[in-house]
């Protein structure tokens, strides 16, 4: 079995991204994290094929009030990855965040969530709810098979299976609201945990572990998950972009099936993506912050 370590030197001089690396052990894995400022602890999780780095803004707008953490899936960032593709599953990713949470003992969080990082969040909030406190869901679902997946998602599937070498920086560029426009050091920064192919299974088997079918492994987890969300009672803030042909509609999925969700300001992030962290990454900030003081511990 071969555990890949991208080297720091990737790293160097990463825009707008001073932070510390930091790292947890989690069996055969070395998983790395970003842990800024002191307070209430803000979780946040990234997608695909993204890492810590999207999150960037946020930390810097939130790390003056809370402490916040934002560590990258086993795969991604500065994380190990597995060279084998049928080492990523669903139930891998799931347990690795669970280690995770348990060696860090966070309590009382704040999930910040997006892309898969909603799948693998709301799934452990739905298993583990002691531990959240609340939960900021933005351009993600909880995908069982049942219905038909959007066709921005279609696409997306379809370009996966048929690409070797998955092009990461123009994966992010067309996913950003921002284009062509997008500062080339930052779509850099995106390939940096990629140094060829070989870095990449885990990116090119995350979509393929989306449940499309309801035999699918995770559908059941996924299933799980709406029903103790049709059920929660803690703050919920849905935050979605107007351009995401992947996740549209899926706002109106998650204000209708969690009761606490219409307690909270409807907000859309105008003049966004995907990726609507690196898009409005400052005034997302400031609406996670608003969120977290009027609904206190």
């Amino acid at each position: 079995m071969t555990v890949l370590r991208t080297p720091d030197e990737r790293f160097a001089d990463l825009p707008e991204f001073p932070y510390e690396p930091r790292y947890v052990q989690l069996d055969d894995t070395r998983m790395h994290y970003v842990d800024e400022g002191e307070g209430e602890t803000v979780l946040c999780l990234h997608g695909e094929p993204t890492w810590s780095f999207l999150y960037r803004k946020i930390i810097a707008g939130l790390s003056d009030r809370f402490r916040v953490v934002a560590p990258d899936f086993i795969g991604f960032g500065r994380s190990d990855k597995y060279g084998d593709r049928d080492r990523y599953t669903f139930q891998m990713h799931h347990d690795k965040m669970v280690a995770f949470l348990d060696a860090l003992q966070l309590r009382d969080i704040t999930l910040v969530c997006q892309d898969w990082g909603g799948l693998i969040g709301l799934r452990l909030a739905a298993e583990l709810p002691d531990r959240f406190a609340r939960l900021v869901i933005m351009n993600t679902g909880l995908p069982t098979g049942e219905e038909r997946m959007s066709e921005g998602f279609q696409q997306w599937l379809d370009f996966v299976k048929r690409t070797q070498d998955l092009p990461i920086g123009l994966v992010i560029q067309r996913a950003l609201a921002a284009g062509d426009n997008v500062d080339p050091a930052v779509i850099a920064a995106y390939e940096a945990p990629f140094p060829d192919a070989s870095y990449k299974a885990g990116a090119a088997q995350f979509p393929l572990l989306v449940p499309i079918e309801p035999t699918q492994p995770g559908a059941d987890a996924m299933r799980r998950t709406r029903q103790v969300l049709s059920k929660w009672t803690k703050p919920v803030q849905v935050m979605f972009s107007d351009g995401d042909p992947i996740t549209r509609g899926g706002d109106r999925f998650f204000r209708k099936l969690i009761p606490t969700a219409a307690d909270q300001p409807e907000i859309t992030i105008r003049g966004a993506g995907h990726f609507l962290q690196e898009d409005r990454g400052e005034e997302i900030a400031e609406h996670i912050a608003a969120f977290v003081e009027r609904t206190p511990l």
